[in-house]
């Protein structure tokens, strides 16, 4: 069956298109894009042919997430890798790509063959493993790139446990620029952050809790950008989320250097300030901000210093998260919120609808080096609708992720996915879309 997309504003920017068009989907592929297809005669065989109308609704290439954690093999309880990708169809995602803290860790063929199997059974979301930089991520020795690539992996990262060694970091971004691999960072000093449950402040010393200093985050940034600059090598940072980071990538980029950057929605929607009922759905890492730091993340998204929305879905068990604050688990259950979150950008004027779609598709399938994130003709057809009036609240019991881990239950939303086509086929629909 083909399927004809009808009456939407169709937003892809990496074609430059915002206009209203249609859609034909032949053989899993985008087979056509123009106006009134079915009227003007060119999809033959209309009774083969299954049209949805879609009249107010925005059309855009599949969102990808780059920073995705599967938990599969090792901590299913926390998350598989079908129930992952289960939420992220319904959160609008039509591929994401998988952190390599598992257990065992992603470092080696076997582990990426086992995820890229499982994602085949699970047959919802295009998923892509990130393999790990340092075996067992425990930065003492390099992987086996190539070999890793040739497996599947379209990235390296070391995750939550930065690469400390620069010299490690320096032999990483050259033989994996010499592969084309992008290198992931997350962007820590851990000799600056040990100890620490939040972001170091005023909220910090009120609430009695050991601080985590922006400097931990920057020092990082700085090191890797001169490494960069150095080998005259690409380097991507994960989930930016302090000021001083935001003005080193923009100062970085305005030099030319190959670097690239992603946010996620809690680092523009929340502060440290929030902290104060020690929720421990808040804490993550890095922490949560100042409000100062806030508007620097939301600069940086308008600006184009930070490329990504990246939602970085950490999904975790009651067990992990109903704990004393020192000892919860850091992160958010955040593919079925992250849309609706990053859609305030769009409502506040933060963002452009195409400038969302540039930083939740087009740019993670760029750094990733992925044939994705456009609706240009003989692409896969990957495709998400949005409704961008939808109105609805977050409600952890109807999150498809096994992790109901978020701070953002019962918040109203404003703009949401409806559909979601993966393939050609459509995994996930909301009830309320007549199909």
């Amino acid at each position: 069956m083909r399927l004809l997309l009808k009456g939407a504003r169709i937003i892809d920017p990496a074609q430059k298109i915002d206009s209203p068009l249609d859609i034909l989907i032949q053989d899993g592929k985008i087979a056509e894009l123009g106006k009134d297809i079915a009227r003007a005669g060119k999809a033959k065989t209309a009774g083969e042919t299954k049209i949805i109308d879609l009249t107010g609704m925005v059309v855009t290439p599949g969102l990808i997430d780059m920073h995705t954690h599967l938990r599969e093999p090792g901590f299913e309880y926390k998350e598989t890798i079908a129930s992952g990708c289960a939420a992220a169809v319904k959160g609008g995602f039509t591929s994401i790509a998988c952190m390599p803290n598992t257990f065992p860790v992603n470092d080696n063929r076997s582990i990426t063959e086992f995820i890229r199997r499982k994602a085949a059974e699970a047959n919802l979301a295009n998923v892509y493993p990130i393999g790990a930089i340092s075996v067992g991520s425990e930065g003492k020795c390099l992987t086996e790139f190539w070999d890793l690539k040739d497996a599947g992996v379209v990235a390296l990262s070391d995750d939550g446990r930065p690469v400390m060694d620069a010299a490690l970091m320096r032999r990483a971004l050259e033989y994996a620029h010499s592969l084309d691999l992008p290198v992931i960072q997350h962007c820590e000093d851990i000799n600056l952050s040990m100890g620490g449950l939040m972001n170091e402040g005023y909220y910090s010393t009120i609430l009695g809790l050991r601080g985590i200093p922006s400097l931990a985050e920057e020092t990082m940034i700085a090191r890797d950008i001169l490494i960069a600059e150095f080998t005259g090598t690409s380097v991507h940072f994960a989930h930016v989320s302090t000021a001083g980071s935001v003005r080193l990538v923009r100062e970085a980029k305005k030099r030319k250097l190959k670097i690239t950057a992603e946010t996620a929605p809690h680092y523009f929607i929340l502060t440290d300030e929030s902290l104060q009922g020690y929720d421990t759905n808040l804490k993550v890492n890095p922490p949560l901000r100042s409000a100062q730091d806030v508007e620097a993340i939301k600069e940086g998204l308008t600006d184009g210093t930070i490329d990504v929305i990246a939602c970085d879905h950490a999904p975790h068990a009651r067990t992990d998260k109903e704990v004393e604050f020192e000892y919860a688990q850091n992160g958010i259950s955040g593919l079925e919120t992250s849309l609706g979150l990053s859609f305030s950008l769009v409502h506040e004027g933060t963002l452009t609808l195409e400038k969302l779609a540039e930083k939740m598709s087009w740019n993670p399938a760029r750094i990733l080096n992925l044939r994705k994130g456009t609706l240009a003709c003989g692409v896969d057809a990957d495709i998400t609708v949005i409704n961008p009036q939808l109105k609805w609240i977050v409600d952890i019991k109807n999150f498809r992720s096994r992790g109901k881990n978020s701070p953002f239950h019962n918040r109203v939303l404003l703009g949401g996915a409806i559909l979601t086509i993966v393939g050609g086929e459509i995994k996930y629909a909301a009830p309320s879309l007549k199909l």
